[in-house]
């Protein structure tokens, strides 16, 4: 009677396994689908229970659809098996095509790995085929189109459970869940098209909002910015010429939006400053540089540069930044003025005075083989063991150390003025000063130091430095004197200083020492100045106390 009847049972299953595919296929939404799946290996192919296990982007498999036991699905839905142990199932058991089938004999090495499963126990089996509690079938579910189905992308795994009439299903029922695992891939594969394509559709209609936003955005922040902000072409011909300004860099330079779209910024670049443009990258760095304004005046600005595409493959244009920090460059200026000059007087400080002194200045040295060749010309050992200096000679006012091409800073001999030209130092020590002090108060001894301060300005050259050593002392560098011109210079300071200067509503005198030291190569700024000092003391002590200050 059963033989008689299984075609009709077939024929039954057929027809209510067509419906569940067009229901699989008609499904609106991922999650629908997968729904469709479950329920149909429970309703068409006669399993008590089926679960959809998803393959996620990470690999593993999560139960995203489950069908046939209430208390199971709330057990196991939304659960993750790792893919390492669903590869260990889909590898073991016997091969049923493309089915897994793992007896319970088998199965019982499973039951505490982290795959969602839901089982019971129950006594072996009375015959052959028939189901046991802890059997276990699987039906993977691989990428549609690639022949030989297991060699395909892994998509899913539909798991059943106690087929309805107790026994493992036959040939007819194996090739049944086969094709079903199959025609569900085809319904995933299809659901997930359909929703990236949905997902690609929404976000299209969101990025093409997005973009109309943003143009409008930029063109508000590029118009209405507090700073500069410029467009100009890049490559070609054109490359670097103004196509856009915004107010603010139109006001900044002084320039209507007409006028600088006939220019490129470094027409605009003090000239100073162009190797500084040139040195910035164009498709995106920052200088700090000025720029010209209308009335010809510059304007100190940092530029930014980065590059803007118009289209995906449509022409790059070059967005400059322009930010005003003239007001931070004249602080840093004035902060750079404070550190290396006398706040009292505003001429070079100390420090200043020995890195100017320092500058000129350098220890020489002597390449190995050059001793022997320089001991035979002079006569005389060429290494100064004391100081540790190489020795060199001048010739034509440039001096030979042996060693670089440095120009040496030599000085005049003692004792004669054999026409050398060197770099004097005068130290100028006022005489008297502590009187006024003493007498007139602090306020007029600060009011004689700038009025010096402003005399010795006055009476050197540009480019010879008058700097404040301290308290009622000064130093001057002058450089390419002899020493009849330091000499003479020494005389002319002296006189203006001796003149009557008025402080606090009074004519007061101060008078000045001066020593003239001679710096070289050699010496270090310290020895320069230490010898000019004692040289100073030398002459203060040689006047008579009544001479050194004039009234």
């Amino acid at each position: 009677m059963e033989t008689e009847s299984e075609p009709y049972v077939r024929l039954a299953s057929l027809r209510q396994l067509h419906q569940v595919m067009a229901d699989m296929n008609t499904a609106r939404s991922l999650a629908d689908t997968l729904q469709s799946v479950a329920d149909g290996a429970v309703s068409a192919l006669g399993y008590e229970m089926a679960a959809v296990n998803l393959v996620r982007q990470d690999g593993d498999l999560v139960v995203a659809a489950f069908s046939g036991n209430s208390a199971a699905e709330s057990l196991i839905t939304g659960r993750v098996g790792s893919r390492d142990s669903w590869d260990r199932r889909l590898n073991m058991g016997e091969q049923w095509g493309d089915l897994v089938f793992i007896p319970h004999t088998e199965g019982w090495v499973l039951d505490d790995d982290d795959v969602p499963q839901w089982y019971t126990d129950g006594p072996a089996p009375r015959f052959e085929d028939e189901w046991h509690p802890s059997d276990r079938l699987f039906a993977p579910m691989y990428t549609p189109g690639v022949q030989g189905g297991s060699s395909g992308e892994l998509l899913g795994v539909i798991s059943v459970d106690r087929p309805r009439n107790g026994r493992r299903p036959g040939a007819w029922g194996r090739e049944a869940l086969q094709m079903y695992a199959f025609q569900a891939a085809i319904a995933i594969s299809n659901a997930r098209l359909r929703a990236n394509m949905q997902r690609a559709l929404v976000r299209l209609e969101r990025d093409q909002q997005a973009l109309r936003a943003s143009e409008e955005s930029f063109r508000q922040a590029f118009e209405y910015a507090p700073s500069g902000m410029a467009i100009a072409e890049m490559g070609g011909d054109q490359h670097g010429r103004i196509l856009r300004t915004n107010d603010a860099l139109c006001r900044l330079l002084g320039r209507p939006a007409s006028a600088m779209r006939r220019y490129s910024f470094s027409d605009l670049v003090h000239p100073e400053d162009i190797g500084t443009l040139l040195r910035t990258s164009a498709e995106g760095g920052r200088a700090e540089l000025r720029l010209g304004r209308r009335d010809g005046s510059y304007v100190w600005v940092s530029l930014r540069n980065s590059v803007v595409a118009d289209a995906a493959d449509g022409p790059r244009f070059l967005l400059t930044h322009v930010e005003d920090i003239e007001e931070r460059k004249r602080r840093e200026l004035q902060l750079a003025h404070r550190a290396s000059h006398d706040s009292l007087t505003g001429l070079p400080n100390s420090a200043e005075l020995r890195s100017r002194l320092s500058s000129r200045l350098c220890r020489r040295q002597t390449q190995p083989g050059v001793l022997e060749s320089l001991d035979a010309a002079y006569g005389h050992p060429a290494f100064d063991a004391p100081t540790g200096h190489g020795f060199d000679f001048a010739q034509g006012g440039e001096v030979f150390d042996g060693f670089d091409h440095h120009v040496h800073t030599i000085a005049p001999e003692d004792g004669r003025d054999d026409g050398t030209k060197g770099l004097a130092v005068l130290f100028c020590d006022l005489d008297g000063f502590k009187s006024i002090n003493d007498r007139f108060g602090h306020n007029a001894g600060d009011a004689v130091l700038i009025e010096v301060a402003h005399r010795l300005s006055r009476g050197v050259r540009d480019g010879d430095t008058v700097a404040r050593l301290g308290g009622d002392e000064f130093v001057i560098l002058a450089d390419g004197l002899g020493k009849a011109d330091a000499q003479d210079l020494a005389v002319r300071l002296r006189n203006e200083i001796i003149q009557p200067i008025r402080a606090e509503g009074r004519a007061v005198r101060v008078g000045a020492s001066f020593g003239i030291g001679w710096a070289h190569c050699g010496m270090t700024a310290d020895e320069v100045l230490k010898s000019a000092d004692e040289r100073m003391y030398v002459e203060k002590r040689s006047r008579p106390k009544q001479h050194r200050r004039a009234g």
